[in-house]
């Protein structure tokens, strides 16, 4: 089991690294690079961002539970990295969002007009709501465990919605991308596809490839933190204790 786990695992770090890669090759060399001046240099550091927060820490972060080699941990060390991780992906997802919504302003350019960024937008408000629920639910010492078991269900639903929507705005993104600058005059036009269409639609491809197997891990039910583990057994035997 756990060779078939680490396989997979293996394979959504190779996809994780890919993601990182080609996502900055593109802002770097075809985009010109990064800036925070309200110019289009500024705008580069949203696709870099969003990927990098949203996609890569926020679906390696999901998984955290599943590592067969965390399982002789305490829960409470799983449950602060994961959430540490999750805080991270929130916060770049945030400076992501900052650094879209700066540049539209500074060239005057409407705010939360397409379909890319409503589920944008959708996704990370849900995912803040996600965070913020797991917080209260899961790491306040006052929370009870019968809250705790109710909410579980529920928090692990969400947290694979917000990465298929993640999935959603990353693809409408790059094609919304796409669409504006390639639009033949200074650029060729992108249904000819020129060298940077072909980069970014192999982008698109390893953003969906990480997802699905991210996925795929989160779905395989025989690759779930088992119930015997020692914390567990300890907080089984304390609830049916008078």
């Amino acid at each position: 089991m756990a060779h078939g786990f680490y396989l997979v695992y293996g394979l959504s770090l190779c996809l994780s690294l890919l993601c990182a890669l080609f996502v900055v090759s593109w802002s770097l060399h075809w985009r010109g690079g990064f800036a925070w001046d309200g110019s289009p240099l500024q705008f580069n550091w949203h696709p870099v961002l969003m990927v990098s927060g949203l996609v890569i820490i926020y679906g390696n972060g999901a998984v955290v539970y599943r590592i067969p080699s965390s399982w002789k941990q305490r829960k409470l060390v799983c449950k602060l990295v994961h959430a540490g991780m999750m805080l991270v992906a929130l916060l770049l997802s945030g400076l992501g969002l900052s650094a879209v919504f700066d540049f539209h302003t500074s060239i005057s350019i409407p705010h939360l007009y397409s379909v890319h960024s409503w589920v944008g937008i959708s996704t990370v408000l849900l995912f803040s709501f996600q965070w913020l629920l797991g917080l209260v639910g899961f790491l306040l010492p006052c929370s009870p465990r019968w809250f705790r078991r109710s909410l579980k269900p529920t928090h692990i639903w969400i947290g694979k919605i917000v990465l298929v929507l993640t999935l959603v705005a990353c693809i409408s993104g790059i094609n919304e991308k796409l669409l504006l600058t390639l639009d033949g005059m200074s650029a060729a036009a992108y249904n000819t596809l020129p060298v940077e269409a072909v980069f970014v639609n192999c982008l698109g491809i390893l953003i969906v490839a990480l997802g699905t197997t991210i996925l795929g891990i989160l779905f395989v039910k025989k690759w779930q933190r088992p119930e015997d583990c020692p914390e567990n057994t300890q907080l089984l035997v304390s609830e049916s204790s008078p």
